[in-house]
């Protein structure tokens, strides 16, 4: 895809800027191994060879008897009885690095849990047993996907509705920001507190109450570029020549609204990151045992005897924070219509 000269020189101003341009890689190549993390850490192995037949059990389950074993259950691969049988067909298994996912339980501790960092579990586990960079790595996905998924949605809504207040005004414009300021006024922690006694919180229900609340961001950025964008001679000139509302708002005043606003988009995805932390801190979260970033920092609080959940909780926000903001601050001065 070819760049205008404008766009081609913004890209050049965000590769100018060093550290938001490593950022950038270093977060995606983060990103791309949590969604390949079934890959990475898994209970199950990768691929097992039997009596000269090949299985997949990370992508399908095979019960018991596919091995010769006596239940149709699905068969527990670290379980001596599976291993002989497989190996008695000369089989064998290969194993992702992290031989746990974010759920599964190590029983073999040599000492209680939380277990300090062993090449078992390299960062330690909780205090259920469960291995601590399993759970960094699927609650890095789950946070990067719930923010991703939560600021483009809001994005979306928060634009369309600061382009229609400031390009009609009126009593559009004023219904809409009293109705703004009532909104931001409610206490968002205590109606997801009263509403989680209700329902069991999960990843969509999250992100569905959140949603209410999170457009309103990017509102008075947007209506502030519609009002100063509605005057301009380009407008007047095209509602002269008969063209309709819609394709002036979105065809010729938007595109200049979105410098402002994708200069925003990298804080509010930092915003949803920290809140759900918060949330799943607090409790009011995601449902218990999911592996959320949150929750280990909780177990971090409530189990001060081992300093190493504190570290890996504290050391993967800091870098998925910081490098987020450093992306923003490229984006910022890409997007800087000054330079």
């Amino acid at each position: 895809m070819k760049l205008s000269p404008l766009n081609r020189r913004r890209f050049e101003r965000f590769k100018a800027n060093k550290r938001g341009w490593w950022s950038l890689w270093l977060f995606l190549a983060l990103f791309v191994l949590s969604l390949g993390a079934e890959l990475i850490a898994n209970h199950k192995p990768l691929i097992v060879s039997y009596d000269g037949q090949w299985y997949s059990p990370v992508f399908k389950r095979y019960p018991e008897t596919t091995f010769g074993g006596e239940f149709p259950l699905e068969a527990n691969y670290k379980s001596p009885y599976v291993r002989q049988l497989i190996e008695e067909k000369g089989g064998w298994m290969l194993w992702p690095p992290i031989p746990f996912d974010y759920a599964s339980i190590n029983y073999d501790l040599d000492v209680p849990a939380p277990a300090p960092p062993s090449i078992q579990n390299w960062l330690g586990t909780d205090d259920q047993g469960r291995d601590v960079l399993a759970r960094i790595i699927y609650g890095f996905r789950v946070s990067v996907l719930f923010a991703l998924t939560l600021t483009l949605l809001s994005s979306l809504i928060g634009v369309i509705a600061g382009a229609v207040q400031g390009f009609y005004g009126g009593w559009v414009d004023l219904a809409g920001q009293r109705f703004l300021e009532i909104w931001s006024g409610l206490p968002v922690l205590y109606l997801l507190i009263i509403l989680a006694s209700f329902v069991q919180p999960n990843f969509w229900w999250l992100l569905g109450i959140m949603l209410l609340f999170s457009w309103m961001s990017l509102v008075d950025v947007v209506r502030a570029e519609f009002l100063r964008g509605r005057n301009l001679e380009y407008v007047r000139a095209a509602r002269a020549l008969g063209m309709q509302n819609g394709a002036i708002m979105f065809r010729h005043i938007l595109p200049n609204a979105m410098v402002s606003t994708m200069t925003f988009m990298p804080f509010i995805l930092t915003g949803a990151i920290g809140t759900l932390t918060a949330l799943d801190f607090l409790g009011f979260g995601l449902p218990a045992g999911s592996p959320s970033l949150g929750e280990l920092v909780a177990q971090a609080k409530s189990n001060l005897q081992a300093p190493w959940l504190g570290i890996a909780a504290f050391s993967v926000l800091a870098i998925m924070l910081s490098l987020l903001v450093f992306i923003g601050e490229a984006a910022r001065d890409a997007f800087d219509p000054r330079k």
